[in-house]
């Protein structure tokens, strides 16, 4: 098993899920989210297989979220402007994902990790 993880060098929450998947022996192709962030294809195919809502696909931390004023946005946005403005900027989606094709995580969260990813 194969696993594509888009992280950002820079975040905390990243580097410590790429340890894990070291330290768990999972292979992975790492890819940056700023420079290659995914299609709004991608982004709609995780969403579908992540299960979670599409809310929880922004990084609702970051400055750029903030400075947009997407918090009300995205209460009333539909699922297609929600997939065009987090496609728009890599630094809008949640980070790190990780997916295989079939099974999608958002963040990290060991558990989930555990759960999804050790064989």
């Amino acid at each position: 098993m194969s696993v594509t993880f888009y992280h950002y060098a820079k975040c905390g929450t990243c580097r410590k899920a790429k340890k894990w998947l070291d330290d768990h022996e999972v292979s992975y192709e790492a890819v940056d989210i700023t420079q290659n962030p995914p299609s709004k294809e991608q982004l709609r195919d995780y969403y579908e297989k992540s299960g979670l809502e599409l809310k929880k696909f922004f990084n609702t931390s970051g400055k750029k979220y903030r400075e947009l004023g997407l918090k009300d946005k995205v209460k009333t946005a539909d699922d297609e402007e929600l997939l065009e403005i987090l496609a728009s900027d890599g630094m809008l989606i949640k980070r790190p994902i990780a997916t295989d094709g079939k099974k999608v995580t958002v963040g990290f969260n060991e558990g989930a990790f555990e759960e999804t990813w050790e064989r």
